[in-house]
Parts: C-alpha cells; sequence; structure tokens
C-alpha cells in the first residue's frame, strides 16, 4: 500500500496495514515463530501510528472540531489500554499460553478505536478542515513516523510538547536495540 496524502488518507492506509498483519498472523501456525514476528511488526506500525497522531492529529482535533478536547481525551484513552497491551504482548513468546488470548485482545481494541476514527473523527476532520490543513497534517505525520518509537512506551508523555521532544529520543533509541536484536526485519 502507498503512503501519502492527506492526514485522513494516510492514517487510513496504516490502519488497512495493521488489518492485513492481523489476517498473516490468522494464516500462521500456533505458537510458531512466525506469530511473534507479526506481532513484532504490528507493534511497530501502532507505536509508530500512534505516535505521529499524537503529535499531530489530536491536536489539531482540539483546535478545529467541537466537543474536540473529549475527542481527542477519548482517542488517548484508547491508545493508552493498545499501549498496555503491547507492553504485555512483548515480554511474551508466541508459544506462551496467553498469547493468543492477548492477541485477539489487542485486535478488539485496535478494530473499535479504527471503526471510531474512520466513522467518526475522520468524517468531522473532513467536515472541518480546509483540504490544505489536511494535506499539511498527512506531511507531518509522515515525518512524525520517520523519527517515531518503535516500542511501546506507555508512561511516555502523550500530548505536545512534551511528546515532540521526548518521541523522537526514544524513537532513536528503539531503533537502535531493534537493530541490533533484529527486530522487525
Amino acid at each position: 500500500m502507498g503512503h501519502g496524502g492527506d492526514v485522513i488518507q494516510e492514517l487510513t492506509t496504516d490502519h488497512r496495514e495493521v488489518d492485513e498483519m492481523f489476517e498473516q498472523f490468522d494464516d500462521a501456525k500456533t505458537g510458531s515463530p512466525d506469530r511473534k514476528r507479526l506481532v513484532e511488526a504490528i507493534t511497530i506500525e501502532l507505536v509508530r501510528h500512534s505516535v505521529a497522531e499524537e503529535m499531530h492529529l489530536y491536536p489539531a482535533v482540539r483546535e478545529h472540531l467541537e466537543e474536540g478536547d473529549a475527542l481527542a481525551d477519548k482517542e488517548l484513552t484508547d491508545h493508552g489500554r493498545v499501549e498496555r497491551l503491547l507492553k504485555d504482548l512483548e515480554r511474551q513468546e508466541a508459544n506462551d499460553p496467553d498469547f493468543d488470548r492477548m492477541v485477539r485482545e489487542l485486535r478488539t481494541e485496535v478494530t473499535a478505536h479504527v471503526d471510531d476514527e474512520e466513522n467518526n473523527l475522520f468524517p468531522q476532520l473532513r467536515d472541518h478542515l480546509q483540504q490544505s490543513a489536511l494535506d499539511h497534517l498527512g506531511e507531518k505525520a509522515r515525518e512524525a513516523k520517520k523519527t517515531a518509537p518503535t516500542r511501546p512506551h506507555p508512561g511516555a508523555p502523550t500530548t505536545p510538547p512534551a511528546n515532540k521532544a521526548l518521541a523522537p529520543g526514544l524513537g532513536l533509541v528503539d531503533r537502535a536495540r531493534d537493530y541490533v536484536t533484529g527486530r522487525g526485519k
């Protein structure tokens, strides 16, 4: 899938990629190393995606949408639940007894969050922001994902300015760890 376009197109592409990875997980043999590798890939994508939303999308939601603070806070709460699940899954192996149950729980959380964004939040953004603003946010989201962390950090700040200052450093450390361990290849 190609990335690009406005923020809604960019984030929707991310959603479809995660859906595809969950499908690949379902097709992989129970307990296999492929399942662990796929959860690591899902984790990398979800963390990068969440950081981009937290840095750029949700501040725009707060600024431009009626009830924007409540909408952004709800999305951040969703991210918190997903991030805690990702952190717990990071410590599991594919043959651990709770691994598949935890992945099902993660998928349920992610699916509900995606449905809410695509059916509620994104249409409101499309109605309230000019195309040039959506395009600019798309570019900002793509840039943020390049330096974003690749591992869950449930205690990290989720709102500007602290998240914008901390995320690139965490991302650098995460990518160094990934390189050394071969994670995400």
